[in-house]
């Protein structure tokens, strides 16, 4: 399917000079002379590089059929993370490079989506949300306000600024956004 650069939206993927690239921030720009063209940032599923290019408005791309396989995050050898599909057992094995930041959300039995391109591996999506245990913290301190913040490692290695009422061992939601504190879980 034809995809128009005029038609571009944010999360799209598509073929770019035989790779797959998303769309990660576009804006359509109309210059006083001339056709407009559209300024955007995007990402290659395959290298992981970002990009920003300026496209006319009525150039075609093909649509990249990226296919979702649900799996679950198995163990982590050396720097290779293995992850199963559950209904066929089938193993996959990404390096630490294609899982980028990621990897401080990889929990055992973590239910994660696979991105595949023509039968290969590109990524890791994780949910949007992931509960980590506090393995590291300083002591609370008594009678501060709750807006105070304090620095806590989990048990994946994500170093994060948490409330001042969380302690080691208790299990928080955190953002994988952006790495932050949600809430208690």
């Amino acid at each position: 399917m034809a995809i128009e650069a005029g038609d571009f939206k944010t999360g799209l993927t598509l073929i770019v000079d035989g790779d797959p690239w998303q769309v990660i921030d576009f804006q359509h720009v109309k210059p006083g002379k001339g056709a407009a063209i559209l300024r955007t940032k995007m990402k290659n599923l395959k290298t992981g590089a970002t990009q920003e290019r300026n496209f006319n408005a009525n150039v075609k791309f093909e649509s990249a059929n990226i296919e979702k396989k649900l799996v679950n995050f198995s163990y982590m050898v050396d720097d290779t993370y293995t992850f199963m599909d559950m209904t066929t057992f089938e193993t996959y094995e990404l390096s630490a490079d294609q899982i980028g930041f990621n990897k401080y959300f990889m929990v055992d039995g973590l239910e994660v989506s696979l991105m595949m391109f023509e039968g290969q591996v590109l990524t890791v999506s994780v949910p949007a949300i992931v509960n980590l245990k506090v393995t590291e913290t300083s002591p609370g301190i008594k009678g501060a306000s709750n807006n105070q913040t304090k620095d806590a490692t989990c048990e994946t290695g994500l170093t994060l600024r948490v409330p001042q009422f969380i302690d080691e061992g208790e299990v928080i939601a955190v953002s994988t956004v952006d790495g932050k504190y949600s809430s208690r879980a």
